[in-house]
């Protein structure tokens, strides 16, 4: 009776860790979101998989323990890392009444450090990461978080920037974040990381608020001390200084 949550990465093969893989490998059904799925019947063909769609995360939880609980190995898969914006957490509330299901949680790498890397280095110092998505989060304490996170002088990376029923949030937080940072910020944008279609760009926080972007993107705002190197974002950590 064990149950892996396993963040495996932002899509490609590569960008599964062995862990996650391990994981995988050794479950006897692959429980996920469809389009995590899809992914993972073209890397794992041999696989038993089983998908929700998108807002039945309670349904896709509920099916992976009552597989587990059957006696099955299952991994619940999640894009990027298990925890942050995954399952891993929701897993753990519902387990309580599947008291013989044993869960093991396996990290994976989230799009703020594989779009990071694509960028350069943004991440090097102290960073928030914060969805702009208020499907499960009022739109109010966003607000609050985008705040806080720009008058402490944290890089952000923005996950859900918009979507066609949120057309206009990215351009709602950047407003936010130009009360505490100069126009002239450096920030970044990664869209289809690691898959295909990969697009990457570096901007300024006043050229990125009139810029569009999807749910596939991941957007990037650097503090004060961040800079271009190179052609590549940077945010040092000032070892010069030690």
């Amino acid at each position: 009776m064990k149950l892996y949550v396993a963040g495996i990465g932002c899509g490609s093969r590569e960008g599964i860790t062995v862990e996650a893989e391990k994981a995988v490998l050794c479950s006897d059904i692959v429980v996920g979101y469809t389009v995590y799925i899809e992914q993972i019947k073209r890397f794992y063909p041999e696989k038993e998989c089983l998908s929700t769609g998108m807002r039945q995360e309670r349904d896709r939880v509920e099916l992976a323990l009552k597989k587990a609980a059957e006696g099955k190995t299952v991994a619940l898969v999640c894009s990027g890392d298990s925890q942050l914006y995954g399952m891993a957490g929701l897993a753990l509330e519902m387990a309580a009444d599947y008291p013989d299901v044993d869960i093991e949680i396996i990290p994976g790498v989230t799009a703020a450090l594989s779009g990071g890397a694509v960028l350069g280095s943004p991440m090097t110092h102290d960073f928030a990461v914060i969805s702009l998505s208020d499907l499960l989060t009022p739109m109010e304490k966003i607000e609050q978080r985008l705040r806080c996170a720009a008058e402490g002088d944290f890089v952000i990376a923005l996950y859900n920037p918009s979507s066609k029923k949120r057309a206009d949030y990215l351009q709602k937080a950047c407003d936010i974040i130009l009360g505490y940072r100069a126009a002239g910020t450096v920030c970044g944008m990664v869209s289809n990381i690691g898959r295909d279609g990969q697009k990457s760009c570096i901007l300024t926080l006043g050229e990125l608020r009139d810029t569009q972007a999807d749910m596939f993107t991941t957007v990037f705002i650097g503090n004060s001390e961040t800079k271009v190197i190179g052609g590549k974002m940077v945010t040092p950590r000032g070892y010069r200084n030690v």
